[in-house]
């Protein structure tokens, strides 16, 4: 004999079939076919588009072997497959990649967690964060053609200084 609420399928079959409860004599509110044609409600912060920038994050701290750094720098870039460059030495290193955000915030917000959160996983140093910079696609592809801008420091892949 199986156990379960009536009406409910056993487990690891499909999905369950959703029905509508009435909502009872005393609520009140539009009925409930109304509800249904109504369009969703779509805030602000939901029509904004999200937009590429382009990240350097730099990070700095106490000596630690090359292969080590260069080993945790490939394994962060398999892990995150954004990254376009990085360059390296045996006390800092900075990365470049792009990130896709909203806005500023919510891409410098993503880019302070990268390292600290990837640091176990891909075997990073104990580094510190030194330097962020965060600018839209338009500035950097206008600083590149200016010839100021950050153009890529090395092709892409990990390298040393």
């Amino acid at each position: 004999m199986r156990r379960a609420r009536p009406g409910a399928l056993p487990r690891g079959t499909g999905s369950r079939a959703l029905t509508s409860v009435g909502a009872g004599a005393d609520f009140v509110g539009a009925p409930t076919d109304q509800t249904l044609e109504q369009e969703p409600v779509v805030t602000e912060e939901e029509r904004t588009p999200s937009r590429l920038w382009h990240i350097t994050l730099s990070v700095s701290g106490g000596e630690t072997p090359l292969k080590e750094v260069r080993r945790g720098l490939e394994q962060l870039a398999h892990d995150h497959p954004f990254l376009l460059t990085s360059r390296y030495a045996n006390d800092h290193a900075e990365i470049r990649y792009w990130e896709e955000a909203r806005d500023l915030h919510d891409a410098a917000a993503v880019a302070l967690r990268l390292w600290g959160e990837h640091r176990s996983s891909a075997k990073l140093p104990p580094w510190e964060i030194v330097g962020l910079e965060v600018i839209d696609r338009e500035t950097y592809h206008l600083r590149v053609a200016e010839g100021y801008g950050p153009p890529p420091a090395a092709p892409v892949g990990v390298h040393p200084y």
